[in-house]
C-alpha cells in the first residue's frame, strides 16, 4: 500500500487514500468507459475525504449499489463507494485523479463490467 492524495479538476474535492496500483482495472461498463476511468480499490477505512464533501453529489444507476461521487463544480468523478461481495465497504479510486502519478504508465487489466 502507498499513501496517495488526489482530487477533482477544480480542486474543491481533496482526499487521501492508502492503496496499491497493482490490480488496476479499466472497466467497460456504460459509465466507466464514457468517463475513461481506471480504478483501484481500497477499504473505505483507508480513504479520507479532506475537503469538498459539501460540494459532492452521487449518481447511482442500474442496481443503485455504487455511489459514483462527483464534484458539483467541475463534474469529475474521482472516487466511488460500494460494498465488496463480502460486505466490506470499499472505495473505488479513479487513478486519473491521483497526484504525482502518470496514469498511462499503470498497467490496467480489462474488466468486463458491461456484461454484469
Amino acid at each position: 500500500m502507498t499513501h496517495y492524495t488526489g482530487g477533482c479538476h477544480c480542486g474543491a474535492v481533496r482526499y487521501e487514500v492508502d492503496a496499491s496500483l497493482d490490480g488496476a482495472i479499466a472497466c467497460n461498463c456504460s459509465i466507466c468507459q464514457k468517463r475513461g476511468m481506471v480504478l483501484v480499490f481500497a477499504p473505505r477505512s483507508q480513504f479520507k475525504l479532506l475537503s469538498g464533501g459539501d460540494n459532492m453529489s452521487d449518481y447511482r444507476f442500474n442496481t443503485h449499489k455504487i455511489a459514483h461521487m462527483f464534484c458539483k463544480t467541475c463534474g469529475v468523478e474521482s472516487y466511488a463507494f460500494a460494498n465488496a461481495p463480502d460486505g466490506t465497504e470499499m472505495a473505488a479510486i479513479n487513478i486519473n485523479c491521483l497526484d504525482g502519478i502518470e496514469p498511462r504508465e499503470v498497467k490496467a487489466r480489462p474488466f468486463d463490467g458491461r456484461s454484469r
